[in-house]
């Protein structure tokens, strides 16, 4: 049995956006688990509408 683990999880989040409106994507997040339990982020992207793969930590909203 291992004691430290990285599991890879996609839920759907909403994103807003001006051109678009709200827009609902795969946010897939990579997290470290400690005998099954997640207690760490390591990565969070997503893939936008066009299919291009953005990490979701450089999104600025205000320009």
């Amino acid at each position: 049995m291992k004691l430290i683990s990285i599991k890879r999880e996609t839920k759907p989040e909403a994103r807003f956006t001006k051109r678009m409106g709200v827009l609902t994507t795969n946010v897939t997040y990579i997290k470290k688990q400690f005998l099954s339990i997640p207690y760490k982020t390591v990565h969070k992207y997503r893939e936008t509408y066009y299919g291009k793969i953005k990490d979701c930590e450089n999104i600025s909203l205000a320009k």
